[in-house]
């Protein structure tokens, strides 16, 4: 087949290039930046998806869209570009799309739609109240709206997998990640939460600061260690090829990610073990992240079966922060 995959210079969208051209299919890739030589029969659009002749030139020939690419912040400076890219770039890529005679698309949309951080109940299965309390959350609903509508028309066979957090192994280890520096060290906390305007937060950080390094323990207001799921890119990338390959798959709405969530007492002590860094035990304002999300439906319906424990992505990440120390 031929495959269109946006945001396919982030992590999840080159991984997803690689493994489908090792399928046989031939890939074109569509994203703001260029992704770089790849094996013979890649090719990619440069542009952004709200460029309504960048999708049309993106979509030609294609037989299934893997729509990955979005703009992901909570800043509230970023609001306006994030709704251009989430919702008026997906809503111009459909359109093309059904334009150009795809017969299939498949959405990355986010568990933030749900909200993962207020449930109603737990698991969260695919049933739940979709009720975001993010901007990027929104984007996420509105963009499963818009793929929604489509599904309906009968324009597209369409699949709408709701995302996990999704990280590389190699990244839990390392400060200068976008996503573990801030979550696992202090001092990426501290200046996260600065780059956020949440001066308090950041003030009571700065208390637990002795000048060296440490990882950080995030509880809620009453003490609650957070709890969350970690999925590994090559489980998520598993996940997707079923979404493009499998007939079974056509129309439903899946939650994609690990099986079991994340306890982070163990997890940060498990990473100081690693390290040697200390611990610092940090209570932090609000009801905390704790949720369970369910992925039954996708491991009953398309036999979706991940592999990367966070044991074993531990593992990985241990000795890539060995090879990164050592230069």
């Amino acid at each position: 087949m031929q495959i269109l995959i946006t945001g396919s210079a982030g992590r999840v969208g080159s991984s997803m290039v690689d493994e489908l051209q090792r399928r046989g299919h031939t890939v074109r890739g569509f994203d703001l930046n260029a992704g770089g030589s790849r094996e013979s029969g890649y090719s990619e659009v440069v542009g952004s998806f709200d460029d309504a002749d960048a999708c049309r030139r993106a979509v030609e020939g294609v037989d299934v869209v893997v729509h990955l690419g979005a703009f992901m912040s909570w800043s509230p400076q970023d609001a306006d570009a994030m709704f251009r890219a989430n919702v008026d770039g997906t809503r111009r890529l459909l359109e093309a799309a059904a334009a150009s005679g795809v017969r299939r698309f498949v959405f990355a949309s986010s568990g933030e739609v749900y909200p993962e951080n207020d449930p109603c109940v737990l698991p969260i299965t695919e049933e739940h109240p979709l009720r975001p309390t993010s901007p990027y959350g929104l984007t996420k609903l509105l963009g499963e709206e818009l793929v929604g509508f489509h599904q309906r028309r009968g324009t597209m066979e369409t699949v709408i997998l709701r995302f996990s957090h999704t990280q590389n192994a190699s990244e839990l280890l390392d400060e200068d990640s976008f996503f573990s520096g801030p979550r696992f060290f202090l001092k990426p906390r501290i200046r996260q939460q600065e780059r956020f305007g949440n001066m308090a937060v950041a003030k009571l950080l700065r208390g637990f600061d002795t000048g060296a390094a440490a990882h950080i323990l995030a509880r809620n207001e009453q003490g609650r260690p957070f709890r969350m799921h970690i999925t590994e890119t090559r489980d998520m990338v598993a996940g997707l090829v079923l979404a493009v390959e499998d007939e079974r798959a056509a129309g439903g709405v899946f939650n994609l990610g690990a099986t079991d969530p994340v306890d982070f007492t163990p997890l940060v002590e498990k990473m100081s073990e690693i390290t040697g860094y200390p611990v610092v035990t940090v209570d932090l304002p609000g009801a905390g992240v704790y949720y369970e999300t369910s992925n039954r439906k996708i491991r009953e319906t398309l036999g979706y079966v991940p592999q990367w424990t966070i044991d074993r992505m531990l593992v990985e990440a241990g000795e890539a922060r060995k090879a990164r120390l050592k230069g």
